[in-house]
């Protein structure tokens, strides 16, 4: 299971993630209190291990903004949590390694994800970032033929493991479920996050769902 942990704001939560078994990271661009300057990311990113997905998180930014900071903090990958149009989607796509677009669930935005040409999609809460949960029956909307997608909103230690059950996603992003303060991650927490999402599915479930899965470090 690909487990991807947001909000990092300092390298010791980042090389904590890493050590723990996290495969990406996120860093946010957009107006919130884990905000982050692209020269602070940078510093970041070049602590880390090559195979760790590194990825800015922007809100309604201009295509250009986003690969000049992405490209600035030393990041693969851009993730457009606004109301990106697929071709913004697709022109940032020409020009970072591997794209992400986000979208609310229940939006009706989400019909059109196959446009976008994404690497990847993200449901998250209709209110972004607020740490709440919504009802998983939503992501039943994903159309046909989409990229994989991560599942996000509200997700915990307490209830990763279920969600990825009946859920089934390629990965889960958790930010604000394993922080002891905004922009703080809590150890235990996070390990305890780790844990039971890669440990969700029986090695048998694991196997059945591989033709599923996408492995971006294969490209």
């Amino acid at each position: 299971m690909f487990v991807k942990i947001c909000g990092i704001t300092n390298e010791e939560d980042a090389l904590l993630a890493v050590a723990m078994g996290a495969d990406a990271l996120g860093f946010i661009f957009a107006p919130s209190p884990r905000q982050m300057v692209a020269r602070k990311v940078y510093d970041i990113t070049r602590q880390l291990p090559r195979e760790i997905l590194t990825v800015g998180v922007f809100r309604n930014e201009t295509a250009q903004r986003v690969i000049e900071l992405t490209h600035t903090a030393g990041l693969k990958a851009a993730q457009l949590h606004g109301h990106e149009t697929p071709d913004i989607t697709q022109h940032v796509r020409s020009a970072v390694t591997y794209v992400i677009k986000a979208f609310a669930a229940g939006s009706d935005a989400l019909a059109a994800a196959n446009d976008h040409r994404a690497d990847f999609i993200l449901i998250d809460a209709p209110t972004p970032g607020s740490g709440t949960t919504f009802d998983w029956n939503l992501t039943d909307a994903i159309p046909v033929g989409a990229p994989p997608f991560l599942l996000a909103g509200g997700l915990h230690p307490g209830n990763v493991a279920t969600a990825i059950r009946r859920v089934r996603p390629f990965g889960v992003d958790v930010a604000s479920g394993v922080e002891a303060s905004p922009g703080h991650k809590d150890a235990r927490k996070m390990r305890a996050f780790i844990k039971a999402a890669q440990e969700a599915l029986s090695v048998e479930e694991q196997i059945e769902g591989e033709g599923q899965f996408y492995d971006w470090q294969d490209e």
